[in-house]
């Protein structure tokens, strides 16, 4: 399995409105092309968070643990879309309610991507899909203990420690 470096994904500034559209293969070579994605926090009512793995094929952060689900908008795709389809593509949750907690702008050496992050408290049955190399819930004192280790994303972490637990 890998990523279709064709996929054509929508550019936008940094408020979310479209510019233009590039191939993923565009957005992911270092260029800083702005494409929009998608996050969603899933929590259980033990105040627990889902995290999945990458699996090792993936072009972006292999191996690494990584939010509960992420993925690209698709071109002509509003956030509300894109959000039920990554969460039901990657984890086969279709009843969740989503609260916007913040959108970003995140840069890493390859890509620049504006984040739509997004929580949600689930109680219900997860089925990764075979896009993840599975996933678990971690107590936030586990994430904590682990930040700075190369064990998550570094997006993951940004996230979590400005977003989700702000100081």
């Amino acid at each position: 399995m890998k990523d279709n470096s064709e996929e054509m994904f929508p550019l936008v500034d940094e408020e979310g409105n479209l510019i233009g559209a590039a191939t993923r293969g565009e957005c992911h070579n270092g260029s800083k092309l702005l494409h929009p994605v998608v996050h969603l926090h899933v929590f259980n009512s033990k105040g627990e968070l889902y995290l999945q793995k990458r699996p090792d094929w993936k072009d972006i952060q292999p191996g690494k643990w990584d939010t509960s689900v992420g993925g690209h908008i698709d071109l002509g795709e509003s956030v509300e879309m894109a959000l039920k389809r990554e969460v039901r593509e990657e984890l086969g949750i279709t009843d969740f309610t989503p609260q916007l907690l913040a959108h970003y702008v995140f840069e890493s050496a390859r890509e620049k991507e504006l984040v739509f992050s997004h929580k949600t408290v689930y109680d219900g049955p997860i089925s990764p899909s075979e896009e993840l190399d599975g996933g678990r819930f971690w107590s936030i004192e586990e994430i904590r203990q682990n930040l700075g280790k190369d064990v998550f994303t570094p997006n993951f972490e940004r996230e979590f420690t400005t977003v989700l637990q702000p100081k």
